[in-house]
């Protein structure tokens, strides 16, 4: 008996019912069992947002972060939440990037971690770091720590020579230094400074290495000079007198970046008595007992009212100011720092105290807010891993409960800090 072959109409309708079947079959499977989890992935959600780009705010924007790093970033709406991610809901609050020292002091893991209460999740550490913190260095870039990140100098190198300055160099990129730093100031008169043969000698080395020079400096004509050797970072102001249209221009042109350290002029005067922020909550949650009780030692206080250093630094604290202002104006890229660290200039606190001396300098909130983000990233050559909250970045933001480009005292109204997507411990200690 001959069997007929189904018609090709027939055998299309005869697939669409096998697929309507089949299709109602994995939405009822799909309806039964939970939800898969998205594996690693966190949304933050309902906050404004401030990427550090310079785009403008965004409100209600979702952040989303996978495995430590930035996965998407933007309006609530244009970003799907996988089925299944962790959610932690961060209505009424505002997510900036992570603060950026572009030249602070890191002696010990306990410094990162008390940069990290105050917001500041990276750190540029200009020298003198011991064994703890370049295994800190390692360490990151293996897995997100629980302290703020770390890149950093070494050893300042002090050569008295050329050949020494050479040799010096080489040894600390045998270390695995970030960058090097020489000084080259001679402390208001009472130091010798570093020859110019010496200096142009680490550069040119450090320069054939592939490692960039940092330098310290306080007078303009020295500014001037180290900028035509090829100076690669003015770690400090310019002090002595104003900025002058030539130097001003070389600067931009060149591109090197400036970092004012304004408070480290502050710490060198104002304990001549004891300061007010000494009974400021949110500084002594985290500050440095030992050191404020040898700051306000009665001896020591005397000694800095009579001090004829302090004094000076005192008086030309407003030409820094003016400066900072004048290098802004013309486009010079500013990587905010403090130079926090040594006793006495206190680290975290001390940051946000900066921005907000570079504010009554004449910058904008949203000015400063840049510099201690994306410009300082940029500066330090660590803006493919942070300075901005972009994909692919690393996810270390700040959580405020009000925005410090509308006032730049707000960065002190912390909800809380994250970095490589985990909140860090911000409890006093």
């Amino acid at each position: 008996m001959l069997h007929r072959l189904p018609s090709p109409a027939a055998s299309q309708r005869g697939r669409r019912l096998l697929m309507r079947v089949i299709t109602a079959a994995g939405v009822a499977l799909a309806h039964a069992l939970p939800a898969q989890p998205a594996p690693n992935v966190t949304a933050f959600t309902g906050a404004t947002l401030i990427d550090g780009t310079g785009r403008a705010p965004v409100p209600n924007a979702t952040l989303l972060v996978r495995e430590g790093k930035v996965l998407a970033a933007g309006a609530g709406g244009s970003i799907t939440v996988p089925a299944g991610a962790t959610r932690v809901p961060l209505d009424g609050t505002v997510i900036i990037p992570g603060l950026i020292n572009g030249h602070g002091h890191a002696s010990t893991v306990a410094n990162l971690a008390t940069y990290a209460a105050y917001g500041v999740t990276t750190v540029y550490s200009l020298g003198d770091e011991g064994p703890e913190v370049f295994g800190a260095r390692d360490a990151q870039r293996r897995a997100p720590p629980a302290h703020a990140r770390v890149y950093l100098a070494g050893p300042v190198l002090a050569p008295a020579t050329p050949d020494e300055a050479r040799a010096q160099v080489r040894a600390a990129v045998a270390r695995g230094v970030d960058i090097i730093k020489i000084r080259v100031d001679d402390n208001l008169g009472t130091a010798p400074k570093m020859p110019p043969e010496v200096y142009r000698a680490v550069i040119a080395e450090a320069h054939a290495r592939g490692q960039r020079v940092a330098v310290h400096l306080y007078y303009l004509d020295d500014a001037r000079a180290l900028l035509a050797a090829g100076a690669d970072y003015l770690a400090h102001s310019v002090r002595d007198q104003p900025v002058d249209a030539a130097f001003v221009e070389s600067l931009r042109r060149s591109g090197v970046c400036y970092s004012p350290t304004l408070m480290r002029e502050v710490s060198t005067f104002v304990y001549d008595t004891v300061p007010a922020f000494f009974a400021d909550s949110q500084f002594r949650a985290h500050a440095n007992r030992a050191w404020m009780a040898t700051v306000t030692d009665s001896a020591r206080m005397a000694a800095t009212r009579r001090s004829v250093s302090a004094q000076r630094y005192k008086a030309q604290l407003p030409v820094a100011m003016r400066n900072l202002a004048t290098l802004v104006a013309a486009g010079v890229p500013i990587a905010m720092g403090t130079d926090t660290g040594p006793v006495g200039r206190f680290q975290g606190f001390f940051e946000w105290m900066e921005m907000e001396m570079m504010v009554d300098a004449g910058l904008t909130p949203a000015a400063v807010l840049t510099s201690a983000t994306r410009d300082a990233a940029r500066c330090l050559r660590i803006d493919h891993e942070v300075g901005t909250l972009e994909a692919g970045k690393q996810a270390d933001f700040v959580v405020l409960h009000a925005s410090p480009i509308e006032d730049i005292r707000n960065i002190r109204r912390q909800h809380s800090v994250w970095i490589g997507g985990a909140r860090v411990n911000t409890a006093p200690r």
